[in-house]
Protein backbone atom coordinates (compact mmCIF):
# COMPACT_ATOMS: atom_id res chain seq x y z
CA UNK A 1 0.00 0.00 0.00
CA UNK A 2 1.15 3.72 -0.94
CA UNK A 3 1.05 5.80 1.92
CA UNK A 4 -1.91 7.64 0.94
CA UNK A 5 -3.36 4.01 1.21
CA UNK A 6 -2.60 3.51 4.26
CA UNK A 7 -3.62 6.66 5.62
CA UNK A 8 -6.89 6.54 3.92
CA UNK A 9 -7.52 3.66 5.64
CA UNK A 10 -6.07 4.65 9.10
CA UNK A 11 -8.78 7.42 8.77
CA UNK A 12 -11.45 4.69 8.15
CA UNK A 13 -10.48 2.98 11.26
CA UNK A 14 -10.18 5.88 13.00
CA UNK A 15 -13.90 7.12 11.80
CA UNK A 16 -15.38 3.45 13.14
CA UNK A 17 -13.93 4.02 16.32
CA UNK A 18 -14.55 7.45 16.84
CA UNK A 19 -17.59 9.04 14.60
CA UNK A 20 -18.14 12.16 16.50
CA UNK A 21 -15.36 12.63 18.84
CA UNK A 22 -16.40 15.66 21.16
CA UNK A 23 -13.80 18.41 22.36
CA UNK A 24 -12.23 17.31 25.59
CA UNK A 25 -11.62 20.64 27.09
CA UNK A 26 -15.17 21.81 29.11
CA UNK A 27 -15.73 25.18 27.61
CA UNK A 28 -18.36 27.93 26.32
CA UNK A 29 -17.32 30.06 24.10
CA UNK A 30 -13.71 31.56 22.34
CA UNK A 31 -12.13 33.09 25.44
CA UNK A 32 -13.22 30.11 28.10
CA UNK A 33 -11.57 27.60 25.03
CA UNK A 34 -8.66 29.81 25.01
CA UNK A 35 -7.77 29.91 28.69
CA UNK A 36 -8.49 25.88 28.84
CA UNK A 37 -5.82 25.06 26.02
CA UNK A 38 -3.82 27.51 27.99
CA UNK A 39 -4.10 25.66 31.35
CA UNK A 40 -3.66 22.21 29.55
CA UNK A 41 -0.16 22.11 28.80
CA UNK A 42 1.90 19.64 30.74
CA UNK A 43 -1.41 18.77 32.36
CA UNK A 44 -4.48 16.41 31.83
CA UNK A 45 -7.76 17.43 30.49
CA UNK A 46 -9.50 15.44 33.34
CA UNK A 47 -7.40 17.79 35.64
CA UNK A 48 -7.89 21.24 33.78
CA UNK A 49 -11.66 20.61 33.89
CA UNK A 50 -11.79 20.30 37.52
CA UNK A 51 -9.90 23.38 38.13
CA UNK A 52 -11.64 25.74 34.96
CA UNK A 53 -14.77 25.72 37.04
CA UNK A 54 -13.02 27.33 40.07
CA UNK A 55 -11.55 29.79 37.69
CA UNK A 56 -14.47 30.69 35.48
CA UNK A 57 -17.04 31.23 38.74
CA UNK A 58 -14.46 34.07 39.41
CA UNK A 59 -13.76 35.38 36.16
CA UNK A 60 -15.05 34.05 32.88
CA UNK A 61 -14.17 36.72 30.50
CA UNK A 62 -11.06 38.75 29.95
CA UNK A 63 -12.80 42.35 31.84
CA UNK A 64 -13.03 40.04 34.95
CA UNK A 65 -10.21 37.96 34.73
CA UNK A 66 -8.22 41.23 34.45
CA UNK A 67 -9.68 42.20 37.74
CA UNK A 68 -7.66 39.34 39.43
CA UNK A 69 -4.54 39.53 40.25
CA UNK A 70 -1.93 37.45 38.55
CA UNK A 71 -1.24 36.15 42.11
CA UNK A 72 -4.85 35.52 42.84
CA UNK A 73 -5.31 33.09 38.87
CA UNK A 74 -2.08 31.45 40.09
CA UNK A 75 -3.53 30.35 43.32
CA UNK A 76 -6.54 28.74 41.57
CA UNK A 77 -4.68 27.13 38.84
CA UNK A 78 -1.71 26.17 40.83
CA UNK A 79 -3.27 22.30 40.44
CA UNK A 80 -2.69 22.71 36.67
CA UNK A 81 0.65 22.74 37.81
CA UNK A 82 3.73 25.75 35.49
CA UNK A 83 1.54 28.06 37.70
CA UNK A 84 3.23 31.29 37.74
CA UNK A 85 3.51 30.86 33.53
CA UNK A 86 0.17 30.04 32.78
CA UNK A 87 -1.04 33.09 35.56
CA UNK A 88 0.85 35.73 33.84
CA UNK A 89 -0.29 34.46 30.08
CA UNK A 90 -3.82 33.95 31.17
CA UNK A 91 -3.82 37.57 32.56
CA UNK A 92 -1.58 39.18 29.63
CA UNK A 93 -3.70 37.76 26.66
CA UNK A 94 -7.02 38.88 28.98
CA UNK A 95 -5.38 42.35 28.79
CA UNK A 96 -4.63 42.29 25.10
CA UNK A 97 -8.29 41.39 24.68
CA UNK A 98 -9.65 43.76 26.18
CA UNK A 99 -7.44 46.75 25.15
CA UNK A 100 -6.93 45.83 21.47
CA UNK A 101 -10.07 43.64 20.73
CA UNK A 102 -12.67 44.81 22.84
CA UNK A 103 -13.00 41.79 24.99
CA UNK A 104 -13.60 39.73 21.86
CA UNK A 105 -11.26 36.49 20.91
CA UNK A 106 -10.25 37.04 17.32
CA UNK A 107 -10.69 33.92 14.77
CA UNK A 108 -6.94 35.26 13.29
CA UNK A 109 -4.38 32.33 14.16
CA UNK A 110 -1.70 34.93 13.44
CA UNK A 111 -3.06 37.49 16.56
CA UNK A 112 -3.64 34.35 18.75
CA UNK A 113 0.14 33.69 18.37
CA UNK A 114 1.02 37.04 19.37
CA UNK A 115 -0.52 36.59 22.64
CA UNK A 116 1.15 35.82 25.62
CA UNK A 117 1.42 31.96 26.77
CA UNK A 118 -0.08 30.82 23.50
CA UNK A 119 1.87 28.76 20.90
CA UNK A 120 1.11 27.56 17.51
CA UNK A 121 -0.46 24.52 19.02
CA UNK A 122 -2.56 26.58 21.37
CA UNK A 123 -3.78 29.01 18.42
CA UNK A 124 -4.58 25.99 16.01
CA UNK A 125 -6.67 24.61 18.82
CA UNK A 126 -8.91 27.47 19.32
CA UNK A 127 -9.27 28.00 15.36
CA UNK A 128 -10.51 25.04 14.95
CA UNK A 129 -12.65 24.02 18.24
CA UNK A 130 -14.35 27.37 18.55
CA UNK A 131 -14.33 28.73 14.88
CA UNK A 132 -14.51 26.17 13.36
CA UNK A 133 -11.69 26.89 10.70
CA UNK A 134 -9.48 24.25 9.39
CA UNK A 135 -6.24 23.12 11.28
CA UNK A 136 -4.07 20.54 12.67
CA UNK A 137 -3.19 21.18 16.29
CA UNK A 138 -0.08 18.58 16.65
CA UNK A 139 0.37 17.48 20.26
CA UNK A 140 3.05 15.33 21.91
CA UNK A 141 0.59 12.10 21.33
CA UNK A 142 -0.14 12.88 17.78
CA UNK A 143 3.34 13.56 16.90
CA UNK A 144 4.43 10.32 18.58
CA UNK A 145 1.25 8.32 16.48
CA UNK A 146 1.97 9.95 12.81
CA UNK A 147 5.65 8.79 13.80
CA UNK A 148 4.35 5.26 14.59
CA UNK A 149 2.33 4.89 11.64
CA UNK A 150 5.00 6.29 9.02
CA UNK A 151 3.01 9.34 8.07
CA UNK A 152 6.17 11.05 9.16
CA UNK A 153 9.12 11.35 10.06
CA UNK A 154 8.77 12.99 13.14
CA UNK A 155 11.48 14.74 13.49
CA UNK A 156 9.33 17.93 15.34
CA UNK A 157 5.96 18.90 15.78
CA UNK A 158 5.82 21.75 12.85
CA UNK A 159 7.41 19.02 10.54
CA UNK A 160 4.60 16.72 11.80
CA UNK A 161 1.81 18.78 10.86
CA UNK A 162 3.30 19.95 7.52
CA UNK A 163 3.34 16.30 7.03
CA UNK A 164 -0.25 15.07 7.96
CA UNK A 165 -1.85 18.58 6.41
CA UNK A 166 -0.01 17.15 3.39
CA UNK A 167 -1.72 13.80 3.12
CA UNK A 168 -5.20 14.69 4.66
CA UNK A 169 -7.48 16.65 3.14
CA UNK A 170 -8.58 19.98 4.47
CA UNK A 171 -12.10 19.55 5.44
CA UNK A 172 -11.28 16.32 7.91
CA UNK A 173 -8.52 17.99 9.74
CA UNK A 174 -10.73 19.35 12.71
CA UNK A 175 -12.40 16.27 13.37
CA UNK A 176 -9.53 13.83 13.02
CA UNK A 177 -6.97 15.66 15.04
CA UNK A 178 -9.35 14.63 17.87
CA UNK A 179 -9.95 11.33 16.67
CA UNK A 180 -5.88 10.24 16.51
CA UNK A 181 -6.07 12.26 20.04
CA UNK A 182 -8.17 9.74 21.83
CA UNK A 183 -7.06 6.78 20.17
CA UNK A 184 -3.76 7.47 21.31
CA UNK A 185 -4.93 7.84 25.08
CA UNK A 186 -7.14 4.41 24.63
CA UNK A 187 -5.10 2.10 22.53
CA UNK A 188 -1.76 3.72 21.48
CA UNK A 189 0.08 5.06 24.45
CA UNK A 190 3.76 6.42 25.23
CA UNK A 191 4.54 3.62 28.06
CA UNK A 192 3.64 -0.15 28.06
CA UNK A 193 2.38 -0.13 24.09
CA UNK A 194 1.99 -3.18 22.22
CA UNK A 195 2.30 -2.75 19.18
CA UNK A 196 0.95 -6.06 18.09
CA UNK A 197 -2.40 -5.50 19.95
CA UNK A 198 -3.06 -1.91 18.88
CA UNK A 199 -5.84 -2.22 16.29
CA UNK A 200 -3.57 0.20 14.04
CA UNK A 201 -0.24 -0.04 14.55
CA UNK A 202 -0.35 -4.20 14.44
CA UNK A 203 -1.04 -3.48 10.85
CA UNK A 204 0.63 0.07 9.73
CA UNK A 205 2.97 0.58 13.05
CA UNK A 206 6.64 0.66 13.58
CA UNK A 207 7.16 -2.21 15.64
CA UNK A 208 10.08 -0.80 17.14
CA UNK A 209 12.04 3.03 17.19
CA UNK A 210 14.44 1.50 15.02
CA UNK A 211 12.21 0.53 11.73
Amino acid sequence: MTKKEVAAEIGRRLNSLYPDPPIPLDHKDPYTLLVAVLLSAQCTDERVNKITPLLFSEADNPFDMMNLSVEEIREIIKPCGLSPMKSKGIFGLSKILVEEYDGVVPADIAALEKMPGVGHKTASVVMCQAFGEPAFPVDTHIHRLAWRWKLSTGKSVAQTEKDLKRIYPRDIWNKLHLQIIYFGREYCPARGHDPYACPICKDFGRKSMFN
